[in-house]
């Protein structure tokens, strides 16, 4: 008991005029710099809602996401390549391949422009139009729809407002559908992909989530760079805010609270103290790796440039196509490779009719579908007939040194980007792994890369770079350093909440839900708060 008088004059002792005042301060900038962000907060918190029900509860679905691949019926090849392109007076030629719809097979032939022609492979003759019209089979395949009207399509060589840039194809047909959903599908005929497609309520979605999400109306009215920091800017002011928040609400409470005005603590001021303090961990989180993730946008996107395409002269495949020693009943499809100044032709053949005929369920796969059907893949020598084991490796090897060349030495094939030669070449550095990755592996090789069949090849550099090559197309499909690996962590732990995987993407959808709910309510009940203040 003789402790009490002790204690109650201790707690009745007042802050100096300097400590009282840098108190004021701090609760000022807190309710300052959490109105200078309350429209920021609301654009983001609002978009930020939308993703998961848009891209989980409410995701629009479609009948086929891939191309069933089967085995090329030979009779049907009644002319080779050579014959065909002879025929049609064509001398030079970057790659081919065969492709079948409306009950036709057809050689795809991409020319030194980079246009696709095709040949009728029993006549020889040319499909007028044909990119166009495979496009529109492809569309109505990937739909299941033979009926509905087509309204418009575009041929889109770059990316826009309404296909970003994570769909990663490029060029693409856009077929726009006269259907009640007004479905949009997005193809690549030159590897006959399924880019994206969007009904009407994901085209508003898009549009809501590119404008106010990712701030696409600063681009309209100035450039990327200044975007982008613009958002780094209102990210960090919110991240403080948030901080403050914490310091004010929750660790010295019973200090602050004797510079307040208001003693009251109920009504309003109790709700946005209480929830702000469970809250503001996300907001932390969210603030934070928003702006890291900002910070990688610095550069424009330049991934769909990194292909390998040489010109080929006809005259230099030796073997007739149609006499290339393979088993013909597993071909699904054929096209040609430069290696080592050699001329391969690369076959891709089914693995065998059981797996072919009965593909596994893969109930994780991102596509909710049938998991990716397995193939061999084959290199047989133009020149001498005869198939080169392991060269499937070798040419992903070579497309990593050539993309990572810093000599500048580069054909003029090749579409790049200057920014590729920044990277160090991988000549002499040891290669510590690699991997033939046919399914998409959240950890490795998301669903994001679109890409597949891919081999991954990891290197020792002081960076870890490691390279996803696409060795059917010769693209680089991603390349990933350290750098990248520790921002792409940071982006799906703190801004996606992959740390909830273990309870299911439900789950993890619904916290991501309800913890920006509960950061737009306390950002509007403190925006109330600071009404009644004035």
């Amino acid at each position: 008991m003789s402790h009490t008088p002790k204690e109650g004059k201790s707690s009745k002792k007042k802050d100096s005029k300097f400590v009282k005042k840098i108190k004021q301060k701090i609760y000022a900038w807190h309710r300052t710099i959490g109105i200078i962000t309350i429209i920021p907060v609301i654009f983001w918190t609002l978009s930020g809602l939308m993703h998961p029900f848009m891209a989980h509860f409410f995701k629009p679905t479609i009948a086929h996401e891939r191309l069933e691949a089967k085995p090329i019926d030979k009779a049907q090849l009644t002319f080779s390549i050579q014959e065909v392109l002879a025929k049609n007076n064509i001398t030079e030629f970057k790659n081919f391949r065969i492709v079948s719809f409306e009950n036709a097979t057809f050689y795809q032939v991409k020319t030194v422009q980079g246009d696709l022609l095709y040949f009728n492979t029993l006549d020889a003759k040319k499909l007028e139009n044909g990119d166009q019209k495979y496009a529109h089979w492809l569309s109505r395949y990937f739909l299941d729809d033979q009926k509905s009207s087509i309204e418009k399509t575009d041929l889109l060589t770059e990316f826009t407002s309404q296909y970003k840039y994570i769909n990663r194809y490029l060029p693409v047909y856009k077929t726009s559908f006269n259907r009640p959903d007004g479905m949009e599908v997005y193809v690549e005929t030159a590897s006959s992909k399924l880019a994206t497609y969007n009904p009407k309520s994901r085209q508003a979605f898009i549009w809501f989530f590119d404008t106010f999400h990712n701030w696409s109306f600063v681009d309209a009215i100035s450039n990327n760079s200044i975007r982008i920091v613009f958002m780094i800017l209102f990210l960090s002011i919110i991240f403080f805010s948030a901080l403050s928040g914490i310091v004010i609400y929750g660790l010295f409470w019973k200090q602050f609270k004797k510079t307040d005005s208001l003693t009251s603590k109920k009504g309003l001021r109790k709700y946005h103290r209480q929830i702000g303090i469970w809250v503001s961990l996300f907001t932390l989180t969210f603030a934070f790796s928003g702006a890291y993730h900002a910070t990688t946008k610095w550069e424009p996107y330049t991934l769909d440039k990194m292909v390998y395409e040489p010109i080929f002269e006809t005259k230099d495949l030796s073997i007739s196509s149609n006499k290339i020693h393979l088993d013909w009943n597993r071909l699904e499809n054929l096209s040609i490779i430069t290696l080592n100044d050699s001329i391969y032709y690369r076959a891709q053949l089914a693995e065998s009719k059981v797996k072919y005929d009965t593909p596994k369920t893969d109930s994780k796969s991102k596509w909710d579908k049938k998991e990716n059907p397995k193939n061999e893949i084959i290199y047989i020598n133009s020149l001498t007939n005869k198939v080169t084991p392991n060269l499937d490796l070798e040419y992903a090897k070579f497309l990593a040194f050539y993309f990572s060349d810093t000599n500048g030495g580069k054909p003029s094939c090749c579409e790049m980007d200057s920014d590729t030669e920044s990277k160090p070449s991988l000549e002499k550095a040891t290669l510590l792994e690699t991997k033939a990755i046919t399914e998409f592996e959240s950890r490795e090789y998301g669903f994001a890369n679109k890409r597949l069949p891919v081999i991954k090849l990891a290197f020792d550099t002081p960076e870890k770079t490691t390279y996803f090559i696409e060795t059917s197309t010769s693209r680089l499909a991603a390349v990933i350093e350290n750098a990248d690996v520790a921002e792409g962590y940071s982006f799906a732990i703190f801004h996606k909440f992959l740390f909830m995987d273990w309870a299911g993407k439900n789950v993890r959808d619904l916290t991501m839900v309800l913890a920006a709910l509960t950061i737009l309510i306390v950002s509007v009940l403190g925006f109330i708060l600071f009404l009644k203040k004035k």
